[in-house]
């Protein structure tokens, strides 16, 4: 059974289109893509800095590990980061009179 697909119309700027066009990038799988990513309930977007972008790739894209495989320590992140915050919370009410 296959898709149906609509066509609409997409304004982007002239300097997106050309480093699209460089990268060779199918922009309508890529807005499908990126609209799919959005509507899910199970999948984020992190913006990072260069540097850590460029670890993901690294370490993740360049040698066949997924998304799935960084799940556990992204958890791992997250209750440290919770933990501090926490911490912090605590100490900040500790404070209140």
């Amino acid at each position: 059974m296959t898709e149906a697909f609509r066509r609409i119309s997409l304004m982007i700027r002239e300097d997106q289109h050309e480093h699209l066009a460089e990268l060779d990038i199918n922009m309508s799988g890529l807005v499908r893509s990126l609209i799919d990513d959005h509507l899910s309930e199970s999948k984020i977007t992190l913006a990072v800095s260069p540097e850590t972008a460029d670890l993901y790739r690294e370490i993740v894209s360049n040698t066949g590990s997924t998304d799935a495989d960084i799940e556990p320590h992204l958890r791992a992140a997250l209750k440290s980061m919770l933990k501090d915050r926490i911490a912090r919370m605590e100490k900040l009410h500790r404070t209140i009179k």
